[in-house]
């Protein structure tokens, strides 16, 4: 009855009526971000040492530069195959001619740098070692960006293997733990992460299949007891966890 008694409400209601689904239709949806490109989860993987880097005496696959590169994978991680600079034998300085030879170039996102066995099998002195080692470091945060992504691996105990028989084991032992002593400080003192395994290696001692065939370097299994002691923060570096 309202609507026949007063035209002019009539028409203020369905002006009020079009404005309101005009005004509806017209609204944006609602933004959504775009999900992470798997290219967030790329690692680049430059990996620096001697013997134990290079996997003397295992097949590739298993050096532990390579399993860690397969666990990361395992979670997510587009893994390049790790990139090694390591030759067996090779002391702090003949490290860094290496890398000046092989003259790696880009940003990676980890560092690895596992060296000083053979300054310490030579009976080079401590003093050398932690210039020379403090000069890699750095090197390796150049080529991580920080030292965070820089991973410093203590030195494995060789005295413990058979290759050591009729040697001093107790003073190999010692000067290795001196070695590692100053790798642990440099490498806090620059803010690089430190994994100590060397008390994974003198498990050797007691279990042979923790050696390679030749006796003196570390089987598959055991560099892949190192990844898994390395794997918890490696993750959280890489933004897995």
């Amino acid at each position: 009855m309202l609507i026949l008694l007063n035209g002019n409400l009539l028409k203020v209601l369905v002006l009020l009526t079009v404005f309101a689904l005009s005004s509806a239709g017209c609204q944006k949806a609602p933004v959504t971000e775009p999900p992470l490109s798997d290219s967030s989860k790329a690692v680049s993987f430059l990996a620096l040492g001697d013997s134990y880097t290079i996997g003397e005496g295992v097949p590739e696959q298993e050096r532990w530069p390579n399993q860690l590169a397969d666990s990361l994978r395992k979670y997510g991680a587009l893994v390049d195959t790790p990139q090694i600079i390591a030759v067996t034998g090779w002391t702090t300085d003949e490290l860094s001619r290496g890398i000046d030879a092989a003259n790696p170039s880009g940003t990676y996102t980890l560092v690895s740098l596992l060296i000083g066995v053979n300054n310490q099998y030579r009976g080079r002195d401590t003093a050398e070692y932690r210039t020379q080692l403090k000069a890699l470091m750095l090197r390796a945060i150049g080529f991580s960006g920080t030292p965070s992504r820089v991973l410093v691996v203590s030195i494995p105990d060789w005295g413990v293997t058979p290759f050591a028989t009729g040697r001093n084991r107790e003073r190999i032992a010692r000067e290795i733990d001196i070695y590692n002593s100053i790798k642990g400080e440099v490498a806090a003192e620059l803010g690089c992460p430190y994994f100590y395994i060397t008390d994974l290696t003198r498990a050797a001692a007691f279990d042979n299949t923790l050696l390679a065939p030749d006796g003196l370097h570390p089987s598959g299994r055991l560099y892949a007891q190192w990844v898994q002691r390395m794997l918890p923060a490696v993750k959280k570096i890489t933004g897995l966890q």
